[in-house]
């Protein structure tokens, strides 16, 4: 199949252009490159020994987009392109809604005016709020997002279903990320935060390298085993191979699928950081803080629909994901400038 990878030179994007080049797709990259790197995609050139097109382009010009989409003739669109940062997300909403949405919009819209109705969406499990139900099934409810991060990918959901319902001939399946963690065995991408980092693997691993002095845990008095929040780690090439298993089953399907992809095993804090610290031999300093407001105890998912229908489940373990974010990091220090 031919693929439109949107946001294909980010964290995630990256690994998964890795998977689906090997999986035998042709593969054509559309960046602004406003939170991502184009080194990245230099080096997964160098991985897969497969050359990547690329498009610098902002979703929101759909001149650009039309452009790109009329001249190749995609059979379908796996859709990363967005900010991120819940941090960010707060103190500028405007600009999430913005990017994320409007954004979206433009592309769905380019999509199938140029006879490509097929999506992959890259949401988060930050949909589920304050989950109703733990494991997380698919069944949870949406909950009351925290932030307009999670907001944005709630409302881009909802646009995403009712388009499927007014149109039966779209083929959407959104995919509920828990939590991407690791890098390529490689040690040649992994996840390159600008600025101080939001998530707690890149935070630890800069802490290891000595760019940060220490890692701040938020909350040791949550109703867990050691007090410390808990959380649904996956390793991000796991989730990129659930993409792969989803474009095998995409294919003739009429209809809107959600996944959550997640190992269905929940990892306190304390417990990444002392498996970080096992596996790589580096000690982690770091002090215990007050809570953050709007942080939750437990979140973990329950990923057998994905097993049941798409064939996949996660393949890494906890000490996998560590390793091999310490072995990126490691070796480069300053990320994608190194």
């Amino acid at each position: 199949m031919k693929i439109l990878v949107t946001g294909g030179a980010g964290y995630i994007g990256s690994h998964t252009v890795i998977e689906l080049q090997a999986a035998g797709h042709e593969v054509v990259v559309v960046d602004n490159l406003v939170n991502s790197n184009l080194t990245a995609l230099k080096r997964v050139e160098q991985i897969s020994g497969k050359a990547v097109p690329f498009l610098e382009a902002d979703l929101r010009d759909r001149a650009a987009m039309e452009r790109v989409c009329g001249s190749y003739c995609f059979d379908c669109c796996v859709h990363f392109a967005g900010f991120k940062s819940v941090g960010e997300s707060v103190s500028q909403p405007w600009k999430y809604y913005d990017n994320n949405i409007t954004g979206t919009l433009v592309l769905l819209d380019v999509l199938g005016k140029t006879g490509c109705k097929n999506l992959i969406f890259s949401s988060s499990a930050a949909v589920y709020g304050e989950p109703e139900i733990i494991p997380v099934t698919e069944e949870c409810p949406r909950g009351q997002c925290a932030n307009p991060y999670a907001q944005s990918k709630f409302m881009l959901e909802q646009i995403m279903m009712d388009l499927q319902k007014a149109d039966p001939e779209w083929n959407m399946v959104l995919l509920r990320y828990f939590n991407p963690i690791g890098a390529h065995k490689s040690g040649m991408i992994g996840e390159d935060p600008r600025g101080v980092p939001n998530n707690l693997m890149p935070y630890i691993t800069q802490v290891a390298v000595g760019k940060l002095e220490k890692l701040s845990i938020f909350g040791d008095d949550y109703d867990t085993l050691d007090g410390t929040g808990v959380r649904d780690y996956i390793h991000v090439v796991d989730l990129a191979k659930g993409h792969v298993k989803v474009l095998d089953s995409i294919e003739g399907q009429c209809g809107l699928e959600i996944f959550n992809l997640g190992t269905g095993v929940g990892y306190s804090v304390l417990d990444v950081v002392k498996s970080f610290e096992k596996v790589n031999d580096v000690k982690i300093a770091y002090e215990i803080k007050e809570r953050r407001a709007g942080d939750i105890a437990v979140c973990y998912s329950d990923p057998g629909k994905a097993q049941r229908v798409l064939g996949w489940k996660a393949e890494y373990g906890i000490e996998d994901m560590c390793r091999d974010s310490w072995n990126w990091q490691k070796n480069h220090p300053n990320g994608f400038k190194d």
